[in-house]
């Protein structure tokens, strides 16, 4: 992990300045912005909104609610999330380790559910399904001992 700090760093630091940081500066500029340069020199939107409360206030009131709407949207009904989430797994050697684990994991556990009621009727194993669970627990322990996917603490 001393290796990776810097990098850990960078990326902590920029997940704290584009989720939170650059988040809320974004909308308080934006906010300032429209009502000192626009709001304030309209006569008719002055009336509206006579203070920069008021504005902050009404705007936050409609604009909140919309845009919980539009991530909604984003991410329940729109083709653009799942794209984003096909292209994490396209770069993340984790996500398909663990997709090729679950797989294996399903694939094991039938064949042990298999043996198992075998012998639950008190069945004896055939040398082929012996020489299959034998296979099973060799793919376990190198998965197991697998270096290239443990965590680096």
């Amino acid at each position: 992990m001393r290796q990776n700090l810097l990098f850990r760093s960078w990326f902590y630091f920029r997940q704290g300045w584009s989720i939170y940081f650059a988040f809320i500066f974004a909308a308080i500029n934006t906010m300032v912005t429209t009502y000192y340069l626009a709001i304030e020199k309209i006569p008719s939107l002055k009336e509206i909104f006579p203070s920069f409360a008021l504005y902050v206030f009404t705007l936050s009131s409609i604009a909140i609610p919309i845009l919980i709407v539009i991530g909604y949207i984003h991410v329940k009904r729109s083709q653009a999330y799942k794209a984003e989430i096909d292209v994490q797994f396209e770069v993340n050697p984790y996500f398909k380790k663990i997709l090729l684990n679950s797989e294996e994991i399903l694939r094991q556990q039938s064949i042990v559910s298999d043996i198992l009621i075998k012998l639950a009727k008190n069945e004896k194993l055939t040398e082929k399904e012996f020489t299959n669970i034998m296979d099973i627990k060799n793919k376990l322990e190198e998965n197991v001992n697998d270096k290239a996917f443990k965590r680096l603490d």
